[in-house]
């Protein structure tokens, strides 16, 4: 499927990690602020040929109002834009916290994934994260909470792994993903690199991880294809 990665959080991380210019280029907060900018023109192209990045922009540190809808119209008009240029997937990484430009493209989107760092502190937020959640269908009723995905496991730290299980015996099973993200050196070797860590040579079991993800929100997500 054709897939769009899209940099909505303004300090630019995924753009970053796959592209030294990121910061020189037009993005997703050059729309919001309402430039007059050629959709083709914030497409990064990556080796995959399915994969596309669009940054952050330029105008990243555009100023926003922390309510919603500030900003619905011209997030709808980026997916509307994506979709007539032949994208069937669009994945969004915005900033933490449900406000400003993160609350209007939950306004908008089908669904949403809470990645959660293997820590104490971290997941005792997660049921009121997912409560909030809930909330945003008053706004977005089509909205789907696919569930968290525990990230920057480290599985040789007995508090790390503790803190994945007490999320799982914290929430219904089946809104905690299966398959967890280990903390391992090699996202570091791929993002100094500018590469996806699992076409690494030594990223065979890593590639593994990520395609059991992907078949888990797969499953998860197909019931609501329209």
């Amino acid at each position: 499927m054709r897939t769009l990665l899209v940099d909505a959080d303004p300090q630019g991380s995924v753009g970053l990690s796959l592209t030294r210019q990121s910061r020189k280029l037009n993005g997703f907060y050059d729309v919001i602020a309402d430039h007059d900018v050629p959709f083709d023109q914030l497409i990064v192209p990556t080796r995959m040929p399915t994969l596309s990045l669009v940054p952050a922009g330029q105008s990243s540190d555009y100023e926003l109002g922390s309510g919603i809808g500030d900003s619905i119209h011209r997030v709808k008009t980026f997916f509307n834009m994506a979709a007539t240029d032949g994208y069937e997937v669009c994945i969004i990484d915005t900033a933490a916290g449900l406000f400003g430009v993160t609350a209007d493209v939950l306004a908008v989107c089908d669904s949403v994934i809470v990645p959660q760092q293997a820590e104490p502190l971290g997941v005792r937020s997660i049921p009121k994260m997912l409560e909030a959640l809930t909330r945003m269908r008053v706004v977005n009723p089509r909205l789907n909470v696919l569930g968290v995905v525990m990230t920057m496991v480290q599985n040789h730290l007995a508090e790390s792994l503790e803190a994945v299980q007490a999320l799982r015996n914290l929430l219904p099973q089946n809104m905690v993903m299966k398959n967890v993200i280990p903390r391992e050196d090699i996202f570091l070797k791929a993002s100094a690199k500018g590469l996806p860590a699992g076409v690494m040579e030594e990223g065979v079991s890593v590639l593994a991880v990520f395609d059991g993800l992907r078949s888990e929100i797969e499953a998860k997500f197909s019931p609501y294809i329209r």
